[in-house]
């Protein structure tokens, strides 16, 4: 069996399935929703073109998530596609948060899955903000 196939089995029967961000957008994913106002979500700040919110399956006590408004499946896509406005908007977003939040001094950790290697399993680029607690090594492999 091919690396390829195997990994999938091990997706398929573990019931995480990590999508493929060279698709197009899916506008019906959950951030889509979200963004629409169809799913509520608890939001933490919001930008021209950004929006926050807590996750809703916490990994650590601060966990947030910053997802730009456009339609973008990951970060290949948006920094080939997006325009400078979103681009500047998306990651000076992202340390306001950060600062908003009391998460610079102790300090954070900013994590974006593309892919499926990476484990990107929502078809909307997500970056994840993790603090208020040590966050250990790097990779846990």
């Amino acid at each position: 069996m091919a690396l390829e196939d195997e990994e999938e089995a091990v997706q398929e029967e573990s019931g995480w399935m990590p999508i493929d961000p060279t698709k197009p957008y899916d506008p019906d994913n959950i951030f889509a929703k979200i963004l629409r106002g169809e799913v509520p979500c608890n939001k933490v700040d919001e930008s021209e073109h950004s929006l926050a919110f807590h996750d809703i399956n916490p990994l650590a006590p601060v966990h947030i998530l910053c997802i730009p408004k456009g339609q973008y499946v990951s970060w290949d896509d948006f920094s080939k596609n997006a325009s400078p406005e979103e681009i500047a908007d998306f990651v000076r977003f992202i340390g306001k948060v950060a600062r908003d939040n009391e998460m610079v001094e102790q300090g954070y950790r900013l994590l974006a899955n593309i892919g499926k290697r990476a484990g990107q399993e929502i078809p909307h680029l997500h970056v994840h903000l993790f603090g208020g607690q040590p966050l250990g090594p790097m990779l846990a492999i």
